[in-house]
This record gives structure tokens, sequence and C-alpha cells, in this order.
């Protein structure tokens, strides 16, 4: 489609127009308790307040509300390769299931304000746990099943819960994660402790509970379907916290962001149409986990209001049988759209080059591709274009913003592809990019991807409990604007081009990690003198982390059995999902004459990329024993 067929352009300027009006209409689409006094209040928060005196409850939107029109649709079909189970759940099972649950919570003493970490496997019960918190008013923090007990605990330490929802276990491939332990030693090592644990027995694995503390999940359900315990949908103000999502933090503590609900409820109720072009009824797929920013926005919130059928998928795009299990599940199941991430392309693309297993399957009800999580590689883009033959979309967005930036819309009519660029705002953002000083600089500069406030309806208001540190994080840098600590630049025809972070976060497969997490981890080794952690390009992953560690004199273990040692120490205290498997000795590590580790450089010569050697640097020579190491190590180009 060109863009003189496309609506963007209009429905752009009609925003841009009249911001309020065109939020108030979008508004519409939501059944308000109470509408807002005011679409937006400048007066309030860190940049004004979206839909302020308005009253509603999300899961009402998500659930309730379709009873009377699609009771008998299938609200979340759960599809689960490694346990080799299916499960349809209709909008009238979803509200009795959440209802229930709601009714066990509120039993447990969780109220309106309290907080509760799900911490929980790809299963239905995760999106029940979530919509019954949003139901009584409680705020959810979803802390994905891949994390170490640690990193748990830092969680539990910063939202203090009221109780957590857990299951005995998660399965990955043909592995079977014991999350029960993770849960009951992350509780020993946090200064917060929940009042009670609700936890879900899988048959895979049981889990032994805590007396006094720990209910099982499906005992205390039954119970409550026995004593028709039904907990009913609880007002919460329009800019009350749905939930908190930590993201990782430059400094180690993470960043929880919070989501409010009704502007998030607006926003996303808009992409769902406009923006993904899906209509309510059809069969919508994000194939991410709950306990990302994409799993909470499009396996469970998004798609609900719109009046989909979701999709919550247990398994992997490749090896669950094989390469053929994302067609398997669109053919299944008759799904029109698919989002993922850039790197679940690349696996299946590794595994079968010839998209052979794609032969086996019906395909014609598919209509779109949807790519976000990190950058989407032309290559991969190209080969899911000719493999596919239907659109296949570039987004970009963020944790914080809670649905998409930049992206092209389909619902609107799709712009031309330029393929290495996410392609355009969408209403609700103007995006803009400065140099160092904050001048926006011309088409085709590279500088900072930053956002004009205010931030539309559904991104974040701040973060939890830390208004100080959410302003210097995004609002100080550039006054008048939010950083995105993303970089790229934007062309002559309005494109914009994510090149890559601007601070020590790196993308491995879509999860956003902090290599300063990592060199903690790497510090903390009694062998280990200094570390730098940086993320180096990776055909499947995007992004791999590799540490250079200088070892201190003395050491009587080889550089070999440090190196194992290392890696082992990242997975017990991040977690599998940081992908930790580089380590490399090196004698001395590359620095300014203010003692600053020179990563950039470091990153630029693993990667094969141009360098030049900074002008501040203290020695020159150590550039070239870095590159002749990772030369040694089949790196560097």
């Amino acid at each position: 489609m060109s863009s003189t067929q496309s609506r963007y352009h209009e429905v752009y300027a009609r925003w841009k127009a009249d911001p309020e009006g065109f939020w108030a209409e979008a508004a519409r689409e939501i059944d308000w308790i109470k509408p807002a006094d005011k679409v937006f209040d400048a007066t309030v928060g860190a940049y004004g307040t979206w839909f302020t005196g308005a009253v509603c409850n999300t899961c009402y939107n998500a659930v309730d509300r379709h009873s009377a029109t699609r009771g008998e649709q299938a609200a979340i079909i759960y599809d689960s390769p490694v346990t080799n189970s299916k499960r349809s759940i209709s909008y009238t099972e979803l509200r009795d299931e959440v209802a229930t649950l709601a009714a066990v919570l509120q039993d447990m003493g969780v109220q309106k304000g309290d907080r509760v970490v799900i911490y929980m496997p790809m299963i239905p019960e995760a999106a029940f746990a979530m919509l019954a918190c949003a139901r009584i008013g409680a705020i959810h923090s979803v802390v994905f099943g891949g994390f170490a007990a640690k990193e748990l605990a830092t969680r539990i330490d910063d939202a203090k819960p009221k109780a957590i929802l857990s299951a005995s276990c998660g399965i990955e491939g043909a592995r079977t994660i014991p999350y029960k332990p993770l849960m009951d030693e992350a509780i020993t090592l946090s200064v917060s402790k929940p009042d009670a644990c609700l936890v879900y027995q899988r048959p895979q694995c049981e889990a032994s509970l805590v007396e006094g503390r720990d209910l099982d999940w499906q005992k205390a359900v039954s119970d409550a379907r026995r004593a028709g315990k039904q907990a009913e949908c609880v007002p919460v103000a329009s800019t009350d916290p749905l939930y908190v999502l930590y993201t990782s933090g430059t400094t180690g503590k993470p960043k929880g962001v919070v989501r409010d609900n009704g502007g998030y409820m607006v926003a996303l109720k808009w992409s769902m149409g406009n923006f993904f072009g899906v209509e309510p009824g059809e069969v919508f797929w994000a194939a991410s986990d709950v306990g990302w920013v994409v799993g909470h926005s499009y396996i469970v919130y998004g798609p609900l209001l719109h009046g989909c059928t979701a999709i919550l998928y247990e398994g992997k795009p490749v090896g669950t049988p094989d390469a053929g299990a994302y067609w398997r599940v669109i053919a299944d199941h008759g799904v029109v759209t698919l989002f993922t991430a850039p790197t679940a392309f690349r696996a299946i693309k590794k595994e079968d080059p010839g998209a052979e297993l794609l032969k086996k399957y019906d395909l014609s009800a598919f209509r779109a591709l949807f790519l976000a999580g990190e950058r989407a590689d032309p290559d991969t883009v190209k080969w899911a274009e000719d493999i596919l033959q239907v659109p296949v979309i570039d987004h970009w967005w963020q944790t914080e913003t809670g649905w998409p930036v930049v992206g092209n819309p389909l619902g609107l009519g799709a712009l031309p592809v330029k393929h290495g660029s996410p392609t355009v705002p969408l209403p609700g953002y103007t995006v803009e990019v400065l140099d160092e000083g904050g001048k926006q600089v011309a088409p085709g500069t590279m500088g900072a991807i930053v956002m004009k406030l205010p931030l539309p309806p559904g991104a974040l208001p701040t973060l939890w409990q830390a208004e100080d540190r959410f302003r210097e994080a995004y609002l100080s840098v550039y006054p008048g604007y939010y950083n995105t600590s993303d970089a790229g630049y934007i062309d002559e025809d309005g494109y914009v081009w994510v090149m890559g972070r601007t601070d020590d976060i790196i993308n491995v497969a879509g999860h956003r990690l902090s290599t300063g997490g990592m060199e903690e981890v790497l510090a903390s080794h009694p062998a280990v003198a200094e570390c730098a952690v940086i993320g180096v390009k990776d055909a499947l992953k995007g992004e791999v982390p590799c540490g250079f560690v200088v070892l201190k004199s003395g050491v009587q273990k080889t550089p070999e059995e440090i190196e194992k040692d290392l890696i082992g120490l990242v997975r017990d205290k991040i977690g599998p999902v940081a992908a930790f498997k580089l380590a490399i000795t090196v004698p001395r590590l590359p620095k300014t004459r203010s003692g600053k580790i020179l990563r950039g450089t470091m990153k630029k010569i693993a990667d094969g990329d141009s360098w030049t050697t900074p002008a501040t640097i203290d020695d020159p020579i150590i550039l070239e024993e870095i590159g002749d190491v990772l030369k040694a190590r089949g790196l560097a180009g």
C-alpha cells in the first residue's frame, strides 16, 4: 500500500492539532464508572496526568463487559507443547475463574492498593492472577519466572507485597525448573516478607508448602468455588496503579515502572485496531512471556480489552518440537496476527532456512507478523517477508511506554517499508533526535532519541515510590523531553532509525539486561580484580554478554577454571535469561586517564566495526591486546 492510501498522516495530524480531543474520542471505547473531570491535567504529576477524576476497573473492561456479547467466545487459548496440553477458556469461564481467584486473594487479606508479586510460568493461572488483582484494585508485579532468587528478592523488597502467587515449577524446553525453592530463598533474602503465598501445584513437580504461610492454589480455589465466593469489580481511580513492572536499572537496583488503569486501557484499545489492524473476535498471538511488558500489554490486557482471543503459549520457537512450532500454533488456532521478537525468527531461520516445515501447515487466515523487543535486522525481516508473503512490521517501544511508540500502522493502512527502520511515530508521540547539548539535529544525523512531553496515555507516570529517580532517569537530561536512552536518527521522510542503547543495558533475545548487574556478579568472585561486560553482536540473540576479567595476581586456579566458575555464577545470580557464556581473561582493561573503562570501543572491536583510538585513552596498546584475545576466541568481526 502506498503512503497516499494510508490514513496515518491524517490521523497523526488530527492528534497533533487536538491531543485532548483525540484521546477523549479514543476513551469512548472504554466503559467508565465515572468519566474524567479532565482529559489531561498538566498540573499533576511529573509531566501531567491523563483522565483525572475518572473511575474505572480494568478487569471489568477486559472480561466482564464481554460476557453478554461474546460469553461463549474463547478469551484465552493455552497451548503448551512442553506439557502436550491445550485449553480453551471462554469469556464466561474467564470471568468465573478470575472472580473466584480474586475472592481467594481477598481471603488472604489482599485489599485495594496492596501489592501482589506474581512469579509464574506461562500457564492460564498467570493471566487469571493478573486479572484477579486488577479486579480488586490490588497492584500486581509480575516477575519473570527465569529470574534467580536474588533478583526476585530485590523486587520483593521494593514492592513490599502482601502476597506472592507462584507455581511449583516452570518448564523450559525439556527442563523442569522448580520455582518454589527460588521463591523460598528470595523470601529468606528479602527484608520485606509477604503475609501469604499461593502456590499452583503442577504435576511435573510438586512443591512442599510452608505451614502458616503457603496455601495450595487448587484447594483454595475449589474451596472458594464450593462456598460460592466471587469478588466483584472494585472501582479504582483511573490514575491508580494497575501494576508495577521492574526493568533493569543502570545502578543494579531495578526500576519499578508504574502503569495506571485508565490511560493504559485507552491506549491499548486504540492500538489493537489502529496499529495492529485486528478486529474484535479475531485470534491474536503475542509470543512473549507474562513477565515482560509485551505479555502484560498484548497477551493479557490489549487483546481482552478489544474482545479478541489471546494465545498463551508455553513453548519455544524451535525445539518444541521443531522449527515449525509457530506455524502449527497459527494453523491450529486460526491466528491472524503474530507479535514476537526478531530473535525467534532468527532461531527458526537458523534451524529451517528453507522454511520447509511451513509447507505442512495452512496459514491462510494469517495476515501479519509484528516484530519488536530488539532491533529487527533487515536480513531476518526480508526472510520472513519471503516465506510468509504477508506484511512484516518492525516496531519499537519500551517497558516504560507500555505500547508502541514507532511502527508501521497496519490498521490505518501500512506505509512503505524501509528495512532497518520501525517506520514512523504513532499518534501520542512526538519523537525527536537531539545532540548532547539538547539541540535538534538534521535529518540523518545520529543522536539521542527523545519524546516530547507530555507522554501519551498508557506511558509510565512515574517509578514506584521513586519520583526523584523517575525525573533524574528520564526527564532531567533533556528538559521538556523523555529520554529513551536509545540512539539513532530520523531520515528525511520522518522514518525513525533506532541504532542502539546509549547506556549499559544490552538486549539479549528481546530481554533487556544490565551489563552493570553482570559486572557486579563477576566482581564478586574472589579471583577477579576488575571486569567489564559488553554486549557483542550475535546472529541468533541480537546481542550476547561478553565478560572481560582481569585476575588478581597469585591466583592458584587456571583462567579456564575461573571462566567456567564465572559463567556458573552469573547463571546462579541473574538466571539463565542472561545467556552469559563468554568470560575472557585479559591482562588489563582499556581505560581513559580518568579511569573510565572504554566499553564502547571494546564493543566495536568485538563486533568487527571500525573504531578509532579515543583521545582520552591511557595506553593505546591495550586495545591491540584486547583485539588479539578476541581473535583467539573467534570474535572481532
